[in-house]
């Protein structure tokens, strides 16, 4: 198979943008594909730290620093009407006209920000594979979660006469175990990691270590965050933020809205580390009650859960996310995903073969 990876306009391909959770899917998603013997082309920037067939620079390292201004990668606008949106959408389109095969797939992780460039072929199957966001346009997805898919399907219909698409897929998000080592003994803190905003449940976090006189370390990009209680040590590279994940007694993740996935909760349990969230979205499926930490929906059983976390074996919970949401045990789910698609060029839903 022959994928055409398209990545953002704002960020480049390598490990030090892991804040930005997208980039590292396109990332590791080529990581994934290569490993699996297939082609992939990447449409990017300039640096990019994943094994492909070819790197076709659609954006300067310049032009991006341009467009941001100042701001950190992680507040950029997803906007297609922007200049280095414009910018990047067309070279990714005149270059995507020199190398496409007929069977080949378009990948797109911007959601409408990108849909220009699946209405430049129509043609040709263009796949979001990896919605974690509600701006969803193309005819074949790949979402973060059960619980998201369900939300996507419901937002834009009467959810009584919402009816399925089979060709349509729920594929968890994925990580590499060896930037996330296990660590058996663990530090006297509690970690929040993540943007610093209330809707991620910030202040929620605050709040419990806070009534408990308990030590809170928090990590990730924010502009004057509401820090009322804790130690913000800012955004953290990957060693850092593994080394933070690997030493708490458990990660906080008690987002507010329907989290769509929330890549922090893997990485921790990866480390070994439990996991406190709020009891709703992807956490229903990524956070089993008492496997691997604890869903909560008040303050009591917040507290609470920063003491039962102690009993759990960090071993198992590391063991439970690399067979879940290594590469190597989703690269063959996308790769089964694809093949699905390919059938479309034949008998479609009665392929047989």
């Amino acid at each position: 198979m022959r994928f055409h990876v398209i990545s953002l306009p704002h960020t480049q391909t390598t490990k030090e943008y892991v804040n930005c959770a997208y980039t590292e899917k396109v990332r590791r998603f080529c990581i994934m594909m290569k490993s699996l013997g297939h082609t992939v082309y990447l449409y990017a920037s300039e640096d990019n730290e994943a094994p492909v067939d070819e790197l076709i620079t659609c954006i300067t390292k310049e032009q991006q620093q341009e467009a941001l201004d100042g701001k950190h990668f992680t507040e950029a606008e997803f906007n297609n009407e922007l200049p280095h949106w414009q910018i990047f959408n067309s070279n990714a389109i005149v270059e995507l006209s020199k190398r496409l095969e007929k069977k080949d797939f378009i990948c797109l992780i911007g959601g409408a920000s990108q849909e220009p460039i699946a209405k430049a072929y129509p043609n040709h199957i263009s796949v979001e594979f990896g919605v974690g966001y509600g701006g969803v346009f193309s005819k074949f997805k790949v979402f973060e979660s059960y619980a998201w898919m369900h939300s996507i399907y419901a937002m834009f219909k009467n959810p009584t006469l919402v009816d399925g698409n089979f060709y349509d897929a729920v594929i968890p998000g994925y990580l590499e175990p060896e930037m996330f080592p296990l660590q058996e003994k663990k530090e006297d803190y509690y970690l929040y990691v993540g943007r610093m905003v209330d809707r991620k449940g910030l202040v929620v976090a605050q709040h419990v270590c806070k009534e408990l006189g308990l030590k809170l370390i928090m990590a990730g990009p924010g502009k004057d965050p509401k820090i009322e209680y804790g130690e913000w040590v800012g955004p953290v590279g990957p060693e850092e933020r593994a080394k933070l994940m690997g030493g708490a007694i458990a990660l906080f993740a008690p987002t507010l809205y329907i989290e769509p996935f929330g890549n922090v909760v893997i990485e921790a349990q990866t480390c070994g580390t439990p996991t406190i969230t709020t009891d709703w979205g992807a956490f229903t499926e990524t956070n089993p009650q008492g496997v691997t930490g604890y869903r909560c929906r008040n303050a009591m059983e917040f507290a609470v859960a920063t003491e039962w976390v102690k009993s759990l074996d960090p071993v198992a919970i590391h063991k439970r996310a690399v067979s879940l949401y290594s590469l190597d045990a989703i690269g063959p789910q996308y790769e089964q995903y694809f093949a699905r698609l390919l059938t479309l060029w034949g008998d479609g839903w009665y392929e047989r073969k």
